[in-house]
């Protein structure tokens, strides 16, 4: 959790500072979601993503410096600087990708478990999705055939309060979004997003239950960001007050008192773990910026599996201002 929020408040300023390109959005208050679920799943074990992925990606394994050179557009990330903060994927490691279209994660989990299940295979898949995503049509299509087939899947919604602007009781009918798992005959709990102990919990039970071949878990993890939906975001929706209220609760702060209540930490520790989280994310900064850009000439690398023609004449002309070096354009 230290990990995650050091290297979004890192990121965070060098994208004011106008070092890293595109659209930011920080998942600073969330680390426990990320943190608990992941924990709770196997390294071979499937996650999909969400817009808001930086916590998804470190707290599955993913490596700081690959992820910076990604935001900072560099060759050396993940997608080979092409992807930016909002397309982190490493399917190696079971990151099936951060993507912008909301709802996209389950989807993409769903799918994960068919494969899983097709070929007998001793995993799980993991979709995150927002409160905003839980009104989204292929959320429900993915859930209902997940629940049909009984597909070894889990989806964890991170009820941050928010679809953007939109406070999440003006979104839904319902209390509780785990509510909605009643339409499938599925388990749908609500537990407290703040607390890393609680979603591990929650989502340990539902792997051992997706395992057993049972089905799908609902779970929604309430939480809350502290900053905006992206970065340069006025938040004219909510005030300070609010924001001060969640930030009573914070993930990092009650697991810390609760590890040194039990002995199981000393602030001279934590201190430790700080100093090293801190020398990690500036090395993952130090490293993206002195990695290289791309070439303009590789922009259509990666694109297809297979060579096409059509896009092959173009492959080698690409200037840097976007144009071509020559010949009809069309």
């Amino acid at each position: 959790m230290l990990t995650i929020r050091e290297f979004d408040t890192t990121a965070g300023e060098y994208f004011a500072d106008g070092e890293i390109p595109g659209f930011v959005h920080l998942y600073i208050g969330e680390e426990a979601v990320a943190v608990g679920a992941c924990a709770a799943l196997e390294s071979d074990d499937y996650i999909a993503s969400t817009h808001r992925g930086h916590g998804h990606c470190i707290a599955k394994g993913l490596n700081p410096k690959l992820m910076m050179a990604e935001l900072f557009g560099k060759r050396d990330g993940y997608c080979n600087g092409k992807g930016g903060s909002m397309h982190i994927a490493d399917v190696d490691s079971g990151m099936l990708g951060a993507n912008g279209i909301v709802g996209a994660g389950p989807p993409l989990a769903t799918g994960a478990a068919l494969t899983i299940d097709y070929q007998s295979r001793n995993q799980v898949a993991l979709g995150f999705l927002g409160d905003g995503a839980v009104a989204q049509g292929q959320t429900h299509e993915a859930i209902n055939m997940a629940s049909t087939w009984n597909l070894p899947v889990i989806y964890l919604v991170e009820n941050n309060q928010y679809g953007e602007a939109t406070p999440v009781g003006k979104q839904h009918n319902v209390g509780n979004l785990s509510d909605t798992a009643q339409a499938y005959d599925i388990p749908g709990v609500t537990v407290d997003g703040m607390d890393v102990i609680a979603i591990n919990e929650a989502v340990t039970e539902a792997r051992k239950r997706a395992r057993a071949g049972d089905g799908p878990t609902l779970i929604e993890a309430n939480t809350y960001r502290y900053r905006g939906h992206y970065e340069g975001d006025e938040q004219p929706y909510r005030d300070e007050d609010e924001i001060e209220r969640w930030k009573e609760q914070d993930a990092i702060k009650s697991f810390k008192d609760r590890l040194i209540e039990r002995d199981e930490l000393t602030e001279d520790e934590l201190e430790e773990m700080r100093t090293e989280v801190e020398e990690t994310i500036a090395d993952a900064v130090e490293y993206a910026q002195d990695a290289d850009l791309p070439a303009p000439e590789e922009a259509y690398d990666d694109m297809f599996g297979e060579s096409v023609p059509e896009i092959e004449q173009f492959a080698n002309r690409p200037r840097a201002d976007g144009g071509i070096t020559d010949g009809d354009s069309q």
